[in-house]
């Protein structure tokens, strides 16, 4: 380690050069989360019903989870959520609009056995789907 009089603008120079060997400073840094996230950063985001899709789940487990394909009206990227709930499914229909959230992952990821899905649905044409599933409050007629 340098012990010059100088020493010290080595040492920050050095530490803010080698900074971005940090893979999680880099990301940070190039807003590259943020450019590949089709939300774009922001926790929630509506979008409009494509289909209802069947995922199966990961092994050990041999369940089909319900989710269905969703086209964001921010920037019209599709992403595929996760419907949760005894019977949530049969509350949405395509073209609803939906509000989705992430579903909860580690680092932003898919979430226990469901694969490739990274959002769950929370609210169908603006009434919140968990309301539905337990009977407290029925879907809107649009």
């Amino acid at each position: 380690m340098g012990q010059g009089k100088f020493a010290a603008r080595k040492l920050v120079r050095d530490s803010n050069k080698f900074r971005w060997s940090d893979k999680n400073y880099a990301r940070r840094e190039l807003d590259l989360d943020v450019k590949s996230d089709p939300l774009e950063g922001a926790p929630q985001a509506r979008g409009i019903v494509l289909e209802k899709i069947g995922v199966e789940a990961k092994q050990p487990n041999s369940a089909i989870r319900k989710c269905v394909r969703v086209q964001l009206i921010k920037n019209g990227r599709q992403v595929t959520a996760f419907a949760a709930g005894d019977g949530a499914i049969n509350f949405i229909d395509e073209h609803d609009e939906v509000e989705i959230e992430g579903i909860g992952g580690r680092l932003g990821r898919s979430m226990g056995d469901i694969p490739g899905v990274r959002y769950v649905v929370t609210k169908v044409n603006t009434v919140c789907l968990h309301e539905m599933v337990i009977g407290r409050k029925e879907k809107p007629r649009r």
